[in-house]
């Protein structure tokens, strides 16, 4: 495959440092490295001098932080997205967008190649070239992991070693990260023996549960629409307030899991993840629709939360089906609007209230004290007219 100029999904680590090079030498091209800033709080300067001195002809950086939780975080939480009943989809959600930037960039200098750090066993390259297609049907994709002689993460910190190109993953501390606003992820090297308990120092955004505050915190976050939109009362932007809760929810342990996943491709993969803020959204989103939501629309969404959550973690975000759950969900979030109060204690996220003006909790037909408003007597005929069927059955097994 002829290449003249290529844009790298670049994030200044181990692959992505030596794919420069590789890139260079295999396919005597132009290679443009483009990072995006959604939250990894990395020293950004440091980024950019170190994808110019390995061999990038331009570095691009966008700050995407706003757009990453507004447009892909949001609508994710506004379904209940839980993959496989534990994970939150801090990875597969960021997938998407990065690529999304990667093609405008292609676009717009003229390059005829995208590539990316993703392995040949992972999900990520999934997720990756889906979105480019899905953008650009005619755009070369370059997967290094796919072609390169290299077989081991190991053998990539010997040939950086070898190429003077610096790099933070060592023998002693082999498994990889990826970070963004919304959790941080770790896996393989030592994390690949799924009987093994990560090592207590490897953790980035929580305390442990066992040294968090004695004390609890309570935090009240309010809700427009299926949306977060204020913390303690103060009104905050998507970003804003999902750092705020990293930080509050992180200090009193809150969002670690220990899970072995089904990746796409069918192997199955442990990882450890941590999300704080996105562990405390979630609860408090179930928490205020429990008082919001039609229950016959809350069920026929709830029956839609794992093919969605699947699609975003096969890499479908740009994908018809995708969207039109999107309207779907989106439109079940009208009225899901109110404050929730949650009570943060050691590791634990607690819901201690919630109220909206658009509750359909009625006081008067919830209680069992005396009242007028309910005919108990009522309930004779609707369970008769319910048991009706079972009991003209005439074989049971």
């Amino acid at each position: 495959m002829k290449v003249n100029k290529v844009v790298l999904a670049y994030s200044g680590g181990l692959d992505t440092s030596v794919v420069i090079k590789w890139l260079k030498e295999t396919y005597n091209c132009e290679v443009i490295a483009f990072y995006a800033d959604i939250g990894q709080e990395e020293d950004i300067k440091a980024i950019r001098q170190k994808a110019l001195r390995t061999g990038a002809s331009k570095f691009y950086s966008m700050d995407l932080k706003e757009e990453f939780v507004r447009d892909y975080v949001f609508p994710m939480l506004r379904a209940n997205a839980v993959y496989e009943g534990t994970y939150l989809l801090g990875t597969s959600i960021a997938r998407p967008l990065i690529a999304k930037k990667q093609i405008d960039v292609a676009k717009k200098e003229g390059a005829d190649a995208v590539s990316h750090g993703a392995t040949g066993k992972g999900n990520d390259q999934v997720r990756f070239e889906l979105t480019y297609y899905a953008l650009n049907p005619d755009i070369k994709v370059i997967a290094p992991w796919r072609e390169w002689s290299f077989n081991s993460r190991q053998s990539l910190i010997d040939y950086a070693k070898k190429h003077g190109i610096p790099v933070t993953a060592t023998k002693k501390k082999p498994y990889s990260t990826d970070r963004n606003l919304f959790h941080i992820s770790y896996e393989g090297g030592i994390l690949e023996d799924p009987w093994a308990e990560p090592p207590a120092d490897m953790f980035t955004l929580s305390t442990s549960p066992e040294k968090a505050p004695s004390k609890p915190v309570y935090l009240e976050i309010g809700f427009k629409d299926g949306n977060p939109i204020s913390l303690n009362g103060k009104a905050l932007s998507p970003s804003r307030l999902l750092a705020a809760l990293d930080k509050i929810a992180g200090g009193n342990g809150i969002g670690r899991i220990d899970i072995v996943e089904n990746r796409f491709v069918g192997i199955k993969s442990r990882g450890v993840y941590e999300t704080p803020g996105g562990t405390v959204l979630h609860a408090a989103h179930r928490a205020i629709e429990s008082i919001t939501m039609d229950r016959e629309v809350m069920h026929l969404r709830d029956s839609l939360i794992s093919k969605y959550a699947e699609l975003i973690y096969y890499g479908y975000w740009f994908s018809p089906e995708r969207e039109t759950l999107q309207e779907l969900i989106d439109k079940s979030q009208n009225g899901v609007s109110g404050t929730v109060r949650v009570k943060l204690f050691k590791g634990n996220c607690i819901v201690a209230g919630r109220k909206s003006p658009c509750s359909l909790y009625n006081p008067e037909l919830a209680t069992f004290e005396a009242e007028r408003v309910y005919n108990q007597k009522d309930a004779e005929g609707f369970i008769k007219l319910n048991a009706l069927r079972l009991k003209m059955r005439k074989c049971i097994v």
